[in-house]
């Protein structure tokens, strides 16, 4: 990186930096403080914050604001307002004020809203949220302030992901404060961080104009598997091609200038498969960086004459695309996850532990819930991504420790001799980072210091995983403080008795074995652990009363909240269902079709010719390829009406099976039709040219 670099990196943000330069120093200070320890702002200072954000922007070439929010569409959305107002006739001043850096109104009828809101009531609400630097987006005509807000309607509904997602961060702080109090841990601050890894496809644009199914549908619903894809696993970490070297630079450049410490790039596991991974942040600002990560990735992809796919699974028989989401809390400073030397640190350290797992283990349906989606459904449970069983994956030390505590047995110290694991008086054995290898089939593992939920899809947004995953994780750490209250004694023998009962009751959730085996479905069934297989299943669980319950309690959603998710969960995933069949349709009978007639009526003729010239040779070879090109043709218009029946009458299970039915067929004639009159560019063609 030059010095250029180096200087430009955060320079699109309203930093520290920038907060000092443009505001007086005590506004400054204030502001500071609400967005480093989540004071409450202090309303006074609008103004003079809106001014000095102002001259920052106009300074960066900015001509317009917007609030910048997360609706329930899994993207992000804007509406920009100029700087410029008239104040008489051809004269003109450029005002930003306290109240529109704070609050605005947007159009909440055109969002989903899951019953929320109806057509008619269209006014809805963003809230500025300050612990998140507002920043500029470039763009070739000019360049945008853009100021993180929450989303939420006339009745204080909210409508967007950030704001449960803030709820959720107070609640297991909360939760963290508490239990920390049991250990005499003085008030501190808390901190959930998360590092969110980005997945993604990269396509040459002349070939996704061509693709119907990309344009509308974000995956191929058609495409044979061509003899090469991803078995040599040549691409995984190879040499990274100079077309995408150039694409990835320009990705960093963007994000180093909006402050997104984009680390590392690489090649994934399938062929045109590509990985992005910041560095790890406070959990607030990765969420809304990773949706900005998303955003450059599609632009920058397009300025190169390239595509970026975040469809979970664009191609059918490679690695689909995931968000691995890194997830660690931290107290004070200090990683709550680090094993470490001290007696005392070590206690902490597993108490927090066997919240989490006692979390995942009670609530592992919710955790899967907020994995639901239609892209998903198509990638979860092979080519690398976890099965839809949610387990966690610990390694073998800390296995080991398990055992130790379950079963009050002697297990060997670091002085070699046999002793009894005694919580809060023992040193656990050294644990290295990253405590084992990994496994690469498992939803939720702990990688030494933190835990990696492997299972949200590549277009997902963080919020909803991380959201859940505070709430049963403060829900637990309350029901451990709850119990530590009731007992009376020792407190580290109490302790003990408790991390043992935990083990017992919760161990079932762990497991290190192969999620992809077929024995692991029917193991989980006996384990009592939920698959909930599909996106209808999947998103159950927020009608659930005991989980309305959970979140109603914390204040994170309230009941019609969680209702109105499922409303809308379901209606995108029926929606996205129909586009699937409805494209599957057009592409079989429009372009498919006529050209295998054409080529079955191209044959047949030349068949005919040949016998009528009384030619011998030839003949068995075009009457078998007439005989499968016209046999393909007779399917393939029996799936079409099939197909077409199942949209008619709308029952998405029906339309899954009579597209899958279609696409074998189409996949076959791929083989048989000449290439060059194919319509469609094949696999072979878009995973390895670009």
């Amino acid at each position: 990186m030059t010095d250029g670099e180096l200087e430009s990196y955060g320079a699109d943000v309203f930093s520290e930096r920038a907060i000092r330069r443009h505001l007086p120093k005590a506004v400054a200070t204030k502001l500071i403080a609400t967005m480093r320890d989540s004071r409450p702002l202090d309303p006074t200072i609008a103004d003079a914050v809106a001014e000095g954000m102002k001259n920052w922007a106009i300074e960066n070439g900015a001509t317009h604001f917007t609030h910048w929010f997360q609706p329930m569409t899994g993207g992000t959305a804007e509406k920009h307002d100029a700087f410029l107002e008239p104040v008489g006739p051809a004269k003109a001043v450029q005002r930003f004020s306290g109240r529109n850096l704070i609050g605005g109104e947007a159009d909440a009828s055109s969002f989903p809203s899951g019953g929320l809101r109806s057509t008619f009531e269209a006014r809805g609400y963003t809230a500025w949220d300050p612990t998140s630097p507002a920043f500029i987006k470039r763009h070739e005509n000019g360049a945008t302030l853009c100021i993180p807000t929450a989303f939420c309607s006339f009745t204080g509904d909210t409508l967007d992901m950030k704001t449960p997602l803030l709820r959720s961060i107070q609640a297991v702080s909360r939760a963290t404060e508490r239990l920390m109090g049991k250990f005499g841990k003085p008030a501190a601050h808390v901190e959930i961080t998360l590092g969110a890894e980005q997945e993604y496809f990269l396509v040459d644009r002349r070939f996704y104009l061509k693709r119907p199914d990309l344009l509308q549908a974000g995956r191929t619903v058609f495409g044979a598997a061509p003899a090469k894809h991803q078995q040599l696993d040549d691409h995984y970490f190879g040499s990274i091609r100079p077309r995408v070297l150039k694409f990835m630079t320009e990705v960093e450049q963007r994000l180093w200038r909006l402050g997104i410490p984009a680390k590392t790039r690489h090649n994934e596991v399938a062929p045109a498969q590509f990985e992005l991974a910041p560095m790890f942040e406070s959990l607030n600002l990765a969420v809304d960086h990773n949706m900005m990560i998303m955003e450059v990735l599609r632009q920058t992809a397009e300025k190169n004459d390239l595509v970026c796919l975040l469809h979970e699974k664009p191609f059918e028989g490679v690695n689909g695309s995931g968000k691995h989401c890194n997830w660690s809390i931290a107290y004070g400073g200090r990683n709550l996850l680090t094993p470490g030397d001290d007696p005392r640190e070590n206690a902490i350290f597993l108490t927090v532990l066997l919240s989490v797992i006692r979390a995942i283990d009670k609530h592992a349906d919710v955790l899967r819930m907020t994995t639901a989606g239609a892209g998903n459904d198509h990638r979860l449970g092979a080519n690398e991504a976890p099965p839809a069983i949610i387990s966690i994956f610990l390694g073998d030390e800390l296995n080991a420790v398990l055992d130790a505590i379950e079963q009050g047995r002697r297990g060997t110290g670091r002085s070699g001799k046999k002793c009894k694991l005694r919580i809060g008086v023992d040193t656990l054995p050294a644990l290295p980072k990253d405590t084992t290898d990994r496994n690469r089939t498992s939803p939720f593992a702990f990688t030494g210091n933190k835990f990696e939920f492997r299972a949200p899809g590549s277009s997902q947004n963080c919020a909803r995983s991380q959201t859940a995953l505070n709430t049963i994780v403060a829900e637990s750490m309350d029901a451990i403080c709850d119990k530590l209250e009731a007992m009376k004694g020792d407190f580290n023998e109490n302790l003990q008795k408790l991390l043992q009962r935990l083990v017992k009751a919760h161990r079932r959730v762990v497991f290190s074995g192969d999620g992809y085996s077929s024995d692991w479905p029917k193991e989980a069934a006996g384990r009592g652990l939920p698959n909930l297989r599909d996106t209808p299943a999947a998103l159950e669980p927020l009608r659930d009363p005991a989980n309305v319950a959970l979140f109603s309690k914390y204040g994170v959603l309230s009941e019609t909240e969680m209702a109105s998710r499922w409303e809308i969960g379901m209606e995108d995933y029926r929606r996205r269902i129909r586009i699937e069949a409805g494209i599957s349709l057009e592409i079989a009978r429009s372009m498919v079709r006529p050209v295998v007639a054409d080529e079955f009526s191209r044959l047949a003729a030349a068949l005919g010719r040949a016998k009528a010239d009384g030619l011998r040779t030839g003949i068995k070879g075009l009457k078998a390829l007439c005989l499968k090109l016209g046999a393909c043709l007779d399917d393939l218009h029996v799936k079409c009406d099939t197909l077409e029946g199942a949209l008619a009458r709308g029952g998405h299970e029906e339309q899954i099976a009579a597209e899958n039915d279609l696409r074998k067929t189409v996949d076959r004639l791929e083989g048989l039709v000449d290439d060059a009159r194919w319509p469609l560019p094949k696999y072979r063609e878009m995973l390895f040219v670009y």
